[in-house]
């Protein structure tokens, strides 16, 4: 048991946020997302798992350990909707409404095409399967800078 840590955040995630660096990224992965063969090629090569989670729900709480990255074009993705690809879903404006709660002023909220998403997800650091079931309810969080007084 550990203080001022939520209880939700299961040993794995916290394990995988720990070992984060800047520029990492992590998947939030509806459950139609294929998070087991996805999370095979990653560095963490098992699915960390937050049942219960939407996706809003998950980048919350994940967030409240891990800050996002300003550094570069975006901090974070979202799967497009196919055919639709400026089309923002319920899911898609939640998740945003708390990166930009949480993420620095000026931080990039961007877009990739589910298949693009797919092959990107593939290269991340770990995939975080939470029980979203709204479609393309998926995310890629990009690690930021923990300076001094953050901590």
């Amino acid at each position: 048991m550990l203080k001022t840590i939520d209880p939700s955040i299961t040993p794995e995630l916290m394990d995988c946020l720990i070992r984060l660096g800047h520029g990492d990224e992590i998947v939030i992965a509806d459950r139609n997302f294929p998070a087991a063969s996805t999370a095979a090629e990653c560095v963490m090569p098992e699915v960390i798992r937050l049942p219960g989670f939407s996706a809003p729900e998950a980048v919350a709480l994940i967030t409240r350990l891990m800050p996002i990255d300003n550094f570069t074009d975006y901090g974070a993705l979202r799967m497009e909707v196919d055919g639709q690809p400026d089309l923002v879903n319920e899911a898609h404006a939640e998740t945003f409404d708390v990166l930009r709660r949480v993420a620095p002023e000026g931080t990039g909220l961007k877009s990739l095409e589910r298949q693009e998403f797919y092959a990107h997800a593939k290269r991340c650091f770990a995939v975080v399967a939470c029980s979203e079931d709204r479609p393309y309810g998926c995310f890629i969080l990009r690690m930021g800078v923990v300076f001094p007084e953050d901590e």
